[in-house]
This record gives C-alpha cells, sequence and structure tokens, in this order.
C-alpha cells in the first residue's frame, strides 16, 4: 500500500530535490562571505538578492502557466535543475558585477522554470487523500539537504579557512546529479490546452489565472499571502539570537538543528494532514509560528531558544508543503502549475515585502515591535482561515 502512497516518480523527485539542496546549502553559508571577499558591499549583496528572489518568483508564474499550456512537465523539471547546477560554477568563475547578477539569476530563474511543472507532477501522483504525505514526503528529502549541505560546507571550511571558490565547484556535483536522475523518468503526455496556440502569452500572462481561478483558491490565496508580508527573512531570526548573545558556532549549530526537525517532521504532518485536513494541520503551523514570534519578542535564555527553534521546524513542515497540497486540491488538476505557480509568484512578492516591513519596524521601533507584529498577524490569520471550508475539494463546473 505505501508504494501506491509514494511512487517511483514521488521518490525520484525527492530524491532529485535532495541533491539540489544540497547544492544550494553548501552555498547559502558561504555566499555572502564569498561576495564579500570579491568586493560586494552590503547594500549590493541585498541588491544581488532582491533581483534574484524578484526574477524567481515571477518565472514560476511563468514557467507554471507555460506548463498547463502546453501539457509538459518534464522538460521544466529538467532545465530547471540543469540551470541551477551549472550557475554553481559560473558564480566562482568571474568577480565582476555584471558576470555575478547573471549567474545568480540564472539560478534563481532554474528554480521558477521547475517550481509549478514539478509540483504539478507530485499532485498528478497522488489523489486528494494521499496529497498531504506526498509534498510532505517531498518537503522532507529537500529539506534534508539543507542538514546536509552547510554541515558540508562548515567542515570544508574548517579544514580550508577562506577557500570559497572550490565550493561552488563541489557543488556542481549534487547538482548535476540531480540533472542525471531526471532522465529515468519518463513525460506523462498530456494534450495541449486548446487555447495554447491561439492566443499570444506573455510574461505576465499567469496573472490572468486570477480572475479565472475558483473563488475557493482567491479566499485561500488572499489568507496565506496576507500571512507571507508578515513573514520576513529567517536572517531576522538568527540577528535576533544574535543580538542575545548567542556566538556564531551556536547559531549556525541551531540552523542546522530546525532543518533536521523540518525535515523529519514534514512527512508524518502530511500524514496528518490526510487524515485529519490540511486546514488543521495549516491552523497548527500558524499557532506554533506566533508562539516563536511572539516569543521571540521577550527576553529569553540560551536554552529557551532551542525550544523556540523546533517549534519553528514544526511550523515549517506544517505550512509549507501543506499549503501547495492545499491549493492542489482546489485547483483544476490541468491548472496545477499555473495555481501553484502563482501562488508562489505573489508570495515571493510578499516576502520581499515582509523583509522590508521587518527592517522597518526594527529600525523605527526595535526588534520586540517586528517580532509581535507578525505574531498577531499569524493569529489574524488563524481567524480568517477559521471561515474556510476545511473540505473543499475542486468540483468541475
Amino acid at each position: 500500500m505505501e508504494q501506491k502512497l509514494l511512487s517511483r516518480t514521488v521518490w525520484v523527485l525527492s530524491i532529485v530535490s535532495l541533491f539540489a539542496d544540497i547544492a544550494s546549502e553548501m552555498l547559502y553559508p558561504v555566499m555572502p562571505l564569498y561576495l564579500k571577499s570579491i568586493g560586494f558591499s552590503v547594500l549590493f549583496i541585498g541588491i544581488l538578492e532582491g533581483v534574484a528572489q524578484a526574477a524567481a518568483g515571477l518565472s514560476k508564474g511563468y514557467f507554471g502557466r507555460l506548463s498547463d499550456r502546453t501539457g509538459k512537465r518534464l522538460p521544466f523539471v529538467r532545465w530547471g535543475y540543469l540551470l541551477a547546477a551549472v550557475s554553481k560554477p559560473l558564480l566562482a568563475l568571474a568577480s565582476l558585477p555584471l558576470w555575478v547578477f547573471g549567474a545568480r539569476t540564472i539560478d534563481r530563474i532554474g528554480k521558477g522554470l521547475r517550481t509549478g511543472a514539478r509540483d504539478a507532477m507530485l499532485s498528478d501522483e497522488s489523489t486528494p487523500q494521499t496529497k498531504g504525505r506526498v509534498f510532505g514526503f517531498h518537503r522532507s528529502m529537500d529539506t534534508l539537504g539543507a542538514c546536509i549541505g552547510p554541515g558540508f560546507a562548515l567542515a570544508y571550511l574548517y579544514f580550508n579557512p577562506a577557500q570559497y571558490k572550490p565550493l561552488f565547484f563541489i557543488a556542481f556535483i549534487p547538482g548535476i546529479l540531480a540533472v542525471m536522475l531526471l532522465f529515468i523518468l519518463k513525460e506523462r503526455s498530456k494534450p495541449a490546452r486548446a487555447d495554447a496556440a491561439k492566443s499570444k502569452y506573455n510574461f505576465f500572462d499567469f496573472l490572468r489565472y486570477w480572475k479565472e481561478s475558483p473563488a475557493a483558491y482567491r479566499r485561500l490565496a488572499v489568507g496565506l499571502l496576507f500571512f507571507a508580508m508578515f513573514n520576513s527573512s529567517d536572517f531576522f531570526l538568527l540577528l535576533r539570537m544574535k543580538e542575545a548573545g548567542l556566538d556564531d558556532t551556536y547559531l549556525i549549530g541551531l540552523y542546522i538543528f530546525y532543518n533536521l526537525v523540518y525535515a523529519f517532521s514534514s512527512y508524518p504532518m502530511g500524514i496528518v494532514a490526510d487524515r485529519w485536513g490540511m486546514k488543521r494541520v495549516y491552523f497548527a503551523g500558524l499557532g506554533f509560528f506566533a508562539m516563536v514570534y511572539l516569543g521571540m519578542a521577550a527576553g529569553l535564555q540560551s536554552w529557551q531558544y532551542i525550544v523556540l527553534i523546533v517549534l519553528y521546524g514544526l511550523y515549517a513542515a506544517a505550512t509549507e508543503g501543506i499549503a501547495k497540497a492545499w491549493i492542489s486540491n482546489i485547483c483544476a488538476p490541468q491548472d496545477t502549475a499555473t495555481a501553484i505557480g502563482t501562488f508562489t509568484a505573489f508570495e515571493s512578492i510578499a516576502t520581499l515585502i515582509a523583509s522590508a516591513l521587518a527592517g522597518l519596524l526594527w529600525q523605527l521601533y526595535g526588534p520586540a515591535v517586528t517580532f509581535i507584529a507578525s505574531g498577531l498577524a499569524a493569529l489574524f490569520v488563524m481567524v480568517y482561515l477559521a471561515f474556510f471550508s476545511s473540505s473543499q475539494v475542486y468540483q468541475k463546473e
């Protein structure tokens, strides 16, 4: 029975995400250090990441819509992971700002290329009763890579201090392994949409889906996007703990520990979501988030941050994969990549707003107000979603 719940395609896509995330997260703690070593200012690093994230967000909507229109999935996934893999060594080949911008943007466009199509493939491999565990298992394997990657980078830098460039070439290895694994999968042929060849398609065409989508999709997306506008970068959590007196080693250890909690609880959360409903598990996740952020507003001792990090890992496991599973249940199967791509495009923009808002509140009123605002926003979304039908599943009109 379990083999039916987790098909060969789900396993392959999950292992691909594991390798790809090892490659990406291997560079996560190194990237700002490397950029500063080649002359990038903090402001320039911020602009670089802002442009890269915007490119990723908008391209998710574009390529998700294109995948649905053409009826193709696997080419988008393969090219997406290939671009991400190739971008790693490109970053280390030259230090010219324009070159670094280009390489980083290629990486993020690769993410945009693959996200909607890959999630649609996962959705096709599940039923409304098994969506939670399928998406949860995928998130679990993906996040496991976020534990292995930084761990390898820390071990490498321990023996090779400040030798950053070789890591970019090493990261290419798991990245290209991810691409090679995808060639054992075969495309499930689907007919292109009837309107695919009749109308012109532009970069922002995915925005039309907002009007075309089911009302339930829009109601759910409004709540999730409002929450995203207050869910700032994890950088602020690390900064708060740093200001509380935690040293760098302790902070990096907490980051890896958070990813371990996230990785090992995502699949169980998915199983619970299938049994008890997406809404209840997502609700619990928002509750964990509120506790973490309201807790961060207070002055805490070192051991108390460990408790908050455990709750934060449970929050991520109860929301990220679950949100996509919930959306895929509500939208039409032929629109899955568009629905998820459109949501994640808006979510990327909302996340940028969240980080800017958090930075502004921090500067004007201090960290306590920043975290209280985010905690209260999560509680507000819980109230909003209380009126959303937990049994809502797409019905053909």
